[in-house]
């Protein structure tokens, strides 16, 4: 059978049992595209996101072995691109000065409604995003850019259903609130 042909899950049992890392190209090709988006939207600098996608794909490779297929060879490598994105993010703010972050000194019991995220600009929303902890980041892009249904995002990270649930509703939260206060700003 044609290689391109195979399915990603396929190709991975066949480098791991036959050593083939030509085979690994076809990965490469699949899915380097979107890791480097994906990166790219955690650093926003080119260079740095094609060293990322660099180093994330030579993890991959290393790791091939551990990809025990109880999910999506997609989202095992996606999951890896949002953990090396997030721990490059907070290394970095460890070797640089450090930003003042938003204190959340509230508790929060409701939900805010999706609509309200839907609901601010993309402009804001990306500055917005930019401000907040790389791990609140990257579970509202795995939720609402990537589409992961919650049980794909409690496997990326390795935490319970009840875990992604309080995570995901405190960093909505965090951004309707930080949204609602730029709008005070600008209309006071």
């Amino acid at each position: 059978m044609e290689p391109t042909l195979l399915t990603d899950e396929e190709i991975v049992s066949q480098i791991v049992s036959n050593r083939d890392t030509q085979l690994f190209e076809i990965l490469y090709e699949r899915h380097s595209g979107r890791v480097y988006n994906k990166c790219f939207s955690f650093v926003h600098e080119n260079a740095l996101a094609e060293d990322l996608t660099h180093d994330i794909f030579l993890k991959v490779y290393l790791s091939l072995k551990s990809f025990e297929g109880r999910s999506k060879f997609s989202t095992w490598i996606y999951s890896i691109t949002y953990n090396y994105c997030v721990d490059t993010i907070n290394l970095k703010k460890k070797t640089t000065q450090k930003l003042e972050e938003y204190q959340y000194d509230q508790v929060s019991f409701t939900e805010p409604d999706d609509a309200e995220l839907f609901c601010i600009q993309i402009e804001v929303l990306t500055k917005i995003l930019n401000t907040i902890r790389p791990e609140e980041k990257s579970i509202l892009l795995m939720k609402y850019q990537d589409d992961f249904s919650l049980q794909d995002i409690s496997d990326s990270l390795g935490i319970g259903l009840s875990a992604v649930k309080m995570r995901l509703t405190r960093a909505k939260q965090k951004v309707v609130d930080l949204y609602n206060a730029k709008s005070s700003h600008i209309t006071a």
